[in-house]
């Protein structure tokens, strides 16, 4: 099973790559993550915003593949422990699909985008920065890993 995080915003600082691929390489080759950068739509002084959002909506179906499971992140998403999240793991596992996580841009996903996905969720009710949203992610992700295994990193 593969875990895809398709995230808009590309030049990540390296601080952020290399806390990504710390969790990557700790995750086992059944369970892997993936991320895979979307260029932002263009955004200036009189930018037109909406359409920077649908253009970075249409890049992100481009890289959608139809036999996934959709996880829009979302502000308004459900709220999930990483218990309740370990929990969705096991439940992918047991599915065998393979699963694609959306990131929107500075102004969010193209509510269109986020309407066709099959889950929306929310990592805090806070405002996060992109790059801290994709370790922590990774981060949850090898957690909810090791909690199914019953590794003691969670502990």
């Amino acid at each position: 099973m593969k875990v895809r995080l398709l995230a808009v915003g590309t030049k990540m600082p390296g601080w952020v790559e290399e806390g990504v691929r710390t969790y990557q390489k700790r995750l086992p080759r059944e369970f892997s993550l993936e991320i895979e950068e979307i260029a932002l739509g263009a955004r200036g002084k009189n930018a037109d915003i909406a359409r920077a959002r649908a253009l970075e909506g249409e890049r992100i179906r481009e890289k959608l593949r139809g036999d996934e499971l959709i996880i829009a992140l979302e502000v308004n998403g459900k709220s999930l422990s990483t218990e309740a999240l370990a929990s969705e793991v096991g439940e992918w596992r047991m599915q065998g699909r393979d699963i694609a996580i959306l990131v929107g841009g500075p102004d969010g996903l193209e509510p269109a985008v986020s309407a066709e996905a099959h889950r929306r969720w929310s990592l805090s009710a806070l405002t996060l920065p992109h790059p801290l949203v994709r370790v922590m992610l990774a981060e949850q992700l090898y957690r909810a890993w090791t909690l199914q295994i019953g590794h003691p990193y969670h502990r």
